[in-house]
């Protein structure tokens, strides 16, 4: 089970026209703009990832909007953990447990869903905020993962689950998000 106290959220790559070719964007931008305002409904620390900004342009204006408190870690390897700034702010946090949302699905964000697990932490993958430019590619990561042993969460069971009471001040903050 998830514990808000000892889980963060990681957003990945969801920038420039990219964001916009993959399947069903706007629902994932929604989705993904959601799963931040619940996290900071939460206090939960939250590290957002731009892959080659100067070919993939920055974070979608709406997510970037919300994650403005911090500065994204740029990187040019898919898989986060191959680049040392992301480590240490991972670390830094003291956070054993991350969600992991954002694009694309079978690349960026499965390789570092992987490499997140194989250095100890525990990892869940946001089904409906991640995705790909094609349906197939995002359900072959989910596929891919799942044998692997990483869990699959979705938007709303993870918030409950962060949540774990609706007599807790944040359950309404919350419900306003899901409906």
């Amino acid at each position: 089970m998830l514990h808000a106290q000892n889980t963060g959220l990681i957003v990945v790559d969801i920038q420039g026209k990219l964001a916009r070719l993959v399947h069903d964007s706007d629902t994932l931008i929604s989705n993904c703009e959601k799963l931040i305002k619940g996290a900071q409904a939460l206090n939960m620390p939250i590290i957002h990832l731009e892959q080659n900004t100067s070919k993939l342009g920055t974070t979608t204006p709406v997510l970037n909007a919300l994650l403005s408190h911090s500065d994204p870690i740029e990187k040019f390897t898919f898989n986060a953990c191959d680049e040392p700034n992301f480590i240490d702010a991972v670390k830094s946090t003291g956070i054993q447990s991350w969600l992991v949302c954002g694009i694309e699905a079978h690349i960026c964000v499965y390789q570092t869903a992987v490499g997140l697990d194989a250095l100890g932490f525990e990892v869940e993958l946001v089904s409906d905020c991640v995705s790909s430019r094609t349906l197939a590619n995002k359900q072959l990561s989910i596929n891919r993962l799942t044998r692997q042993g990483i869990p699959i969460t979705g938007l709303e069971m993870c918030l409950y689950e962060l949540v774990k009471d609706c007599r807790a001040p944040v359950f309404k903050d919350v419900l306003s998000l899901i409906k």
